[in-house]
């Protein structure tokens, strides 16, 4: 009778042992694709360079941002879309950037460090919007990026928004696309070559399309400045914010 009880104990723990290293074996191998994903979405889209931000050419900087994808790693959540919209700002010359002639504040002091560092700002209040600081130290250029394509983590950016399905209002403005990001003013002064904030070439999906460039929006008060054709999107693209 004993050796019958002693039996069923081993074989009952031994099921049981086999169980939870199955379990546990199952849970290794959902994070060991979790970080699998993570590396083959930065190793197959390649970041931007520190050179490809310290040039000096703001202008030309916005328009060859287009078609490239901004990341997002967030509480462990990736998402990303396609640059579709973007406004370039030129703080030596430009009325309308916040740091016009040269102005260095609390706010601008990211836009003087070198290329390739995240300006974040908020705006109205509300508002998260997310800037490409350009040029080398001490100049303070910075591009704004006014629109994505959604293309990765979408169900996380439907998620951050309260959206119910996948529609352009979801990313297309510069406050809705850094909430579907999850990108905040806690990033100001990211480096975008790390792997919290970054932007990758799109060589999954090389396309022709044609740039628009027009006037930017929102910056009546920079007088003659407020005409330059400093805005920039994909034409025909619906993730557009305003055409």
């Amino acid at each position: 009778m004993c050796l019958v009880v002693a039996l069923v104990w081993e074989f009952s723990f031994l099921t049981d042992l086999n169980s939870k290293t199955t379990n546990f074996f199952t849970f290794c191998s959902k994070i060991n694709t979790t970080f699998v994903n993570v590396e083959l979405n930065q190793k197959v889209l390649k970041k931007l360079s520190r050179e490809f931000y310290l040039r000096s050419d703001v202008v030309q900087i916005a328009q060859d941002l287009l078609g490239k994808v901004l990341y997002s790693n967030i509480d462990g959540q990736i998402t990303a879309g396609k640059i579709v919209e973007t406004e370039a700002y030129c703080g030596a010359t430009d009325k309308a950037c916040h740091a016009h002639r040269n102005r260095y504040t609390q706010r601008t002091r990211v836009m003087f460090e070198e290329g390739g560092k995240a300006y974040i700002y908020l705006c109205y209040g509300m508002y998260h919007l997310f800037n490409v600081v350009t040029n080398t130290q001490g100049n303070a250029d910075a591009v704004l990026i006014r629109a994505i394509e959604p293309l990765e983590g979408i169900e996380t950016m439907l998620r951050r928004r309260n959206f119910e399905m996948l529609k352009p209002n979801l990313t297309a403005g510069p406050g809705v696309l850094t909430k579907a990001l999850g990108i905040t003013k806690d990033f100001y002064g990211e480096d975008l070559l790390g792997d919290t904030i970054w932007i990758a070439e799109n060589q999954l999906a090389k396309e022709n399309y044609e740039i628009v460039a027009t006037t930017r929006i929102g910056i009546a008060y920079a007088e003659e400045d407020a005409f330059l054709p400093w805005r920039f999107y994909i034409k025909a693209n619906p993730w557009v914010s305003k055409k």
